[in-house]
């Protein structure tokens, strides 16, 4: 489970409204718990909901941390990935305002601290990946069927990752990503998100039919989500609310 970013008007605005959610989805059967900090970069505010997590969830779920490239500086950066250390964070995942495309800074950071970096959400290509491996400066790849080059590309991403020993995370929810996970031995989490207490996964709108849902409730009892076992990516979609919510239309000849 992936939350929203914390704001400051009662939506995951505190260290105790974030362990709060983080309850509410370890009941729900949920597996891991990702939080993605708050978009003023607030390091010791973060570390402190690290460090939180740590204390109740350790030994229960995966955590994660995610800032969104929102630390200020290599400083603050350093200091949060203390914390995950502390933790015992799964992974640590895009700190720098670099917008997750520096090397050198993540290799600095990644020689430092013990957490496993995820980066390359923000890195285009199979090849703009494969240098990130061969200069160590991330422990996980990201893959992503809608940014990198569909699932074509995201499942060269796989595979490259797969012959590197290492593991791949499928970035976000949606039926091309249940189906590349479904067909990837090297990744762990699917990500669901983003959600909050008050606010459901906006990324999935309800355009689907057979029960499909990328939303918490969504879940099963085994804290997984299904893959559809339908034609093509498995799902129909519900083409009367489509057409109810039109607002323009595109033609490709």
């Amino acid at each position: 489970m992936s939350t929203m970013h914390g704001d400051h008007n009662g939506g995951l605005s505190s260290t105790a409204e974030v362990l709060d959610f983080a309850t509410a989805c370890n009941e729900r059967g949920f597996k891991a718990f990702k939080f993605h900090g708050w978009g003023d970069g607030n390091a010791d505010a973060i570390c402190d909901v690290v460090r939180e997590l740590g204390k109740k969830f350790g030994g229960k779920m995966s955590l994660m941390l995610d800032p969104g490239c929102d630390l200020r500086t290599y400083a603050d950066a350093l200091k949060v990935g203390y914390a995950c250390d502390d933790a015992g964070f799964f992974w640590y995942e895009d700190p720098f305002r670099d917008g997750g495309v520096s090397q050198a800074a993540h290799r600095r950071l990644r020689q430092k601290i013990k957490t496993p970096l995820l980066i390359t959400e923000h890195v285009r290509g199979v090849e703009a990946k494969a240098d990130w491996i061969v200069s160590d400066s991330t422990d996980f790849l990201r893959a992503d069927p809608e940014v990198d080059l569909g699932i074509t590309g995201a499942m060269k991403i796989a595979h490259l990752a797969e012959a590197f020993g290492m593991d791949v995370e499928i970035h976000g929810c949606g039926p091309a990503h249940r189906a590349c996970m479904s067909a990837v031995r090297n990744t762990n989490y699917y990500e669901v998100g983003l959600v909050g207490p008050k606010v459901a996964n906006y990324m999935s709108p309800p355009i689907y039919t057979n029960g499909y849902s990328d939303q918490l409730d969504g879940v099963g009892e085994d804290g997984c989500y299904p893959v559809p076992m339908g034609p093509g990516l498995g799902v129909e979609y519900d083409w009367d609310f489509i057409g109810e919510h039109t607002t323009e239309v595109y033609c490709f000849d």
